[in-house]
Formats: structure tokens, C-alpha cells, sequence
């Protein structure tokens, strides 16, 4: 073999390594939520036990997702606003808190056998969101459209979670997640913190 071609060889393999290395860095691309103290009181009309219960279903489908799409930039973009969701329901929560962690230094979770599969957990959502939205709690009113939207994106052919989701948006009442995904330390987002610079 001539010397060319084994400078050209090392060229190509040393090109080669260095974007598979590019692409594993942007597939781990995951920024950690800010949530601080959380934004759901005792006030919310839900006992801490069943909190803990969404909290953790809600990370596994997330885990699941991630794992089964290789750490896609849409399944982290969508992680991310689901772990935020999870630890404002409760900030201790063993699974959200882990993988929120991992994922933050490029681990992809492991697929676990969770208690429902993602078009049941959609129902759960849908059913318990509509509950709380009839509430008059601000706080109710909050975690009713976030359930309602996320039980839509969870499973699209769950017409009855699409078309109050899509209510919401009519009436522009959609979620802006910046709210559980950017909170500074003050209670506002990190966007309303820098809108408040001079």
C-alpha cells in the first residue's frame, strides 16, 4: 500500500470519528429544567401520593421515549418539559430526579415496564385534567391544562385528548412551558428576568 494511501486512510477515519463524535454530543443535547421550589402548593387540589404517582409515570414514558428514539433532539426537547412537569408535582420524585441528572451528562435512560402504556396514561391525563380545569384554583386551573395537552401529545389518536387540547388553543388558553421549564429563583422565568433588565 503507497504512503498516500494510508494518510488518506488516517484523514478519512480521523474525519469519520470526529463526526460520529459531533453527533453523539448534539443527541445528548439536553439542557436541565429550572423549576425551583416547584409551582404547586398544597393548595393543589391533589393528594401527595397521587402526585408522586403522575410524577413517576410521567418520567417513565419519558425514559421510554428518549430510549426507544436514540436521545432524538424532539423526544429530549419533549423530556425536558415532562421532567420539569414531574418535579413541580413533586420535587423529590426518586425517577425524575435521576433522569434529569443522567440525561444532563449525555446518559440515555433504560426502558422500564411501567404501570401503563402511553395511550392509557393519555386517558389517565386526559380524564383527571378535565377534572381539575372545573376547579377554581389557579393552581388547579395550571396542572388541568398541562395534563390535557400533554395527554394529546402523548397519544394524537386519542381524539377526545386532541380536541380539548385544541379548545385550549383556541381560546388561547395553551400552556406556555417556559413556566415550568425557566423558573428563576425569584418565581418568574428566566425570560421575565431578562425582560426586566434595563
Amino acid at each position: 500500500m503507497r504512503v498516500w494511501q494510508v494518510v488518506i486512510g488516517f484523514i478519512f477515519c480521523g474525519l469519520g470519528c470526529s463526526l460520529a463524535a459531533e453527533a453523539d454530543g448534539a443527541k445528548f443535547a439536553y439542557k436541565a429544567p429550572v423549576v425551583g421550589p416547584g409551582l404547586f402548593s398544597d393548595e393543589l387540589g391533589m393528594m401527595d401520593k397521587e402526585r408522586e404517582e403522575y410524577a413517576l409515570n410521567i418520567a417513565n414514558y419519558v425514559g421510554n421515549r428518549i430510549a426507544e428514539s436514540k436521545g432524538s433532539a424532539e423526544s429530549l426537547a419533549q423530556g425536558r418539559r415532562l421532567i420539569a412537569l414531574s418535579l413541580h408535582l413533586s420535587p423529590r420524585n426518586r425517577k425524575a430526579v435521576v433522569m434529569n441528572f443522567q440525561l444532563e451528562k449525555g446518559i440515555l435512560p433504560q426502558i422500564v415496564d411501567g404501570d401503563y402504556s402511553a395511550e392509557v396514561l393519555a386517558r389517565l391525563l386526559l380524564t383527571r385534567g378535565q377534572l381539575l380545569l372545573k376547579q377554581a384554583n389557579e393552581q388547579d386551573q395550571l396542572l388541568g391544562r398541562c395534563f390535557v395537552e400533554v395527554a394529546a401529545e402523548m397519544d394524537p389518536r386519542n381524539e377526545d385528548a386532541v380536541y380539548a387540547s385544541e379548545l385550549l388553543r383556541l381560546d388561547n388558553k395553551k400552556i406556555s412551558w417556559q413556566l415550568l421549564t425557566d423558573v428563576n429563583i425569584e418565581g418568574g422565568t428566566e425570560e421575565t428576568k431578562t425582560n426586566k433588565k434595563p
